[in-house]
């Protein structure tokens, strides 16, 4: 229950709207429950009145069964709509605080996630827990009060009456779905987990179907996607089944409260206690009012997975170091970004290898210097630490001669233009991919920057120019030429630092060479950090800082 409560209070900037709607649900109830046994006192003292040839006031029920119709209505929309503006509301936070926990993801648990279990516990698991009040939390507390109200209604006409209806309203609304979630809890973690596995391999199949055609494995895949859809919809069925048999519990516990009434209230009505009309009013109301637990059965069968989801959520955003903190006042671009790092520690949290201990680092503004080492040793890292985007364990980083920690987040990223070492192409046309870097920036910009790496002529050779689109992730590019525009779009920010985390990837090293002297012929005073694991360039370097002993110091001279 830790989980849940971790939940709700991510909830706290909607708990207005979402109380509104579960005060609406309740006025729903009551105006439902009241609505039937209004009626039925009503119909029972017309009948009565009728047989005995009294005059009855039916103006007044009449009115109130109108009216109880009235607010039924309208509270079922209002709660309608305040519940999903509420969802709405809760949807843009959850997401959001997600993916600002999740920007640095790719480095961080690079090798623990792939792309399908990060898609479902964005998609699928969040969509569990944006309804978690409203088809939990809202309608547990809406029983508590609609049943607890009804109880104690029936309580000032029998308490024997209210204590049945009270046990009975328990055992629908509580008992029965506690003792069928515990025993649907495993369903619910393993229909998680299957989705999961489901969606990889799903996307591993469109994603690999040309290796799985050319070395003959389409047809276990297949299979393994068949057998995993067969378990799915086992659990399925078995949940539902689960459902059908707590909803068939609810009915049956309702009948009994309905028997109840008239068994109970009989004796009343020979003493002259009760007058029939009341008989008719507590016998419709004690089954009404298991329109307040109806809700709950699929709600605690739901929680296993919800329990399951929140916790992959949660796991998700925990494995995050925290970022930098933000400050939100907007400051000046420093005169200069000269970068200077000074006894750095960092690693990437408890356990891990740590990848910087006591690292010195200099970058003078206008400055050429590349970081070459194996993969894993810390050189993508060390781009975050000078962007800022993460926090070092020990040590100072200064940009401009002040902490980097001390500048706002838009300023410090005016600082940089990074091509990182994922392309990070989008679906879309090659003219709005390189005015990701600079909106407002002219075609001859975006022209001048295809030409400095290289794919001027191809892009004016297509039919459709700038206006070509690219596909989702770049697909309908070489590998080679996505490392290129990512690199141009890198080129066209106007940002004094410039960062090409292996920019040669994709290409021959001819290629990769002819791209690099096109790249620092066109620096004009801007800084470049170069990092790769290929020889290509650095001979155009101030220096070169080479890694596997992170507590190795390297100072450059600044041109």
């Amino acid at each position: 229950m830790r989980v849940l409560a971790r939940l709700l209070l991510l909830y706290r900037p909607v708990w207005g709207w979402l109380a509104l709607a579960a005060f609406l649900a309740l006025l729903t109830l009551l105006a439902q429950t009241g609505l039937m046994a209004l009626s039925g006192w009503f119909i029972a003292a017309m009948a009565l009145a009728g047989v005995a040839g009294t005059s009855l006031n039916y103006f007044t029920p009449s009115a109130l069964i109108r009216a109880a119709a009235i607010v039924r209505t309208a509270g079922r929309y209002g709660e309608r709509l305040v519940g999903h503006e509420a969802t709405f509301r809760l949807i843009a936070r959850l997401r959001v605080w997600l993916y600002r926990r999740l920007e640095l993801l790719p480095l961080v648990l690079r090798g623990e996630h792939d792309g399908a279990d990060l898609a479902q516990r964005l998609r699928g698991d969040l969509d569990r827990l944006e309804t978690v009040f409203l088809r939990l939390a809202a309608p547990l507390a809406v029983a508590l009060a609609g049943g607890g109200l009804g109880v104690a209604w029936m309580g000032r006409f029998d308490p024997s009456l209210a204590l049945t209806e009270a046990v009975l309203l328990l055992a629908a609304g509580v008992a029965v779905p506690v003792v069928v979630a515990r025993v649907a809890a495993r369903r619910g973690v393993r229909q998680v987990r299957l989705l999961t596995a489901l969606s990889g391999a799903s996307v591993e199949a469109v994603q690999g179907l040309p290796e799985l055609l050319v070395f003959g494995a389409d047809r276990r895949h297949r299979a393994r996607i068949e057998a995993l859809s067969s378990d799915l919809i086992a659990e399925q069925i078995g949940l539902g089944r689960m459902v059908a048999l707590s909803q068939a519990a609810g009915l049956l516990c309702g009948h009994l409260a309905l028997w109840a009434a008239v068994v109970l209230t009989v004796p009343l009505l020979a003493d002259g206690r009760l007058g029939g009309p009341n008989l008719a009013m507590l016998a419709l109301l004690a089954l009404a009012l298991f329109e307040a637990v109806a809700p709950l059965p699929a709600a605690f069968l739901a929680l296993g997975g919800v329990i399951e989801s929140a916790r992959r959520v949660f796991a998700l955003a925990d494995a995050v170091p925290p970022p930098s903190v933000a400050i939100q006042e907007s400051q000046p671009l420093p005169e200069r970004c000269d970068l200077s790092l000074r006894g750095i520690g960092y690693s990437w949290g408890p356990g891990r290898t740590r990848l910087f201990d006591g690292f010195d680092f200099d970058l003078p503004q206008g400055g050429k210097v590349a970081l070459i080492g194996p993969s894993g040793s810390g050189k993508s890292t060390l781009v975050l630490l000078l962007t800022g985007l993460v926090q070092p364990d020990a040590g100072t980083i200064l940009l401009g001669g002040r902490p980097i920690a001390a500048l706002d987040d838009e300023t410090r990223r005016r600082c940089f233009a990074v091509a990182p070492q994922g392309c990070g192409l989008f679906s879309g046309t090659l003219r709005n991919t390189l005015r990701l870097a600079d909106p407002q920036a002219e075609d001859a910009a975006l022209w001048r920057s295809l030409s400095l790496v290289g794919l001027a002529d191809f892009v004016a050779a297509l039919p459709e120019g700038l206006d070509t689109w690219i596909g989702s992730a770049g697909l309908t590019l070489s590998g080679g030429q996505a490392r290129r525009l990512a690199v141009a779009r890198a080129l066209l920010r106007p940002a004094p630092v410039l960062i090409l985390d292996e920019p040669g990837e994709g290409l021959d090293l001819a290629a990769e060479q002819a791209l690099l002297d096109a790249v620092i012929d066109g620096l004009e005073g801007r800084s470049l950090l170069l990092i790769t694991h290929r020889p290509a360039g650095l001979e155009r370097m101030d220096a070169v800082v080479r890694f596997g002993d992170h507590r190795s110091k390297s100072t450059i001279t600044g041109t």
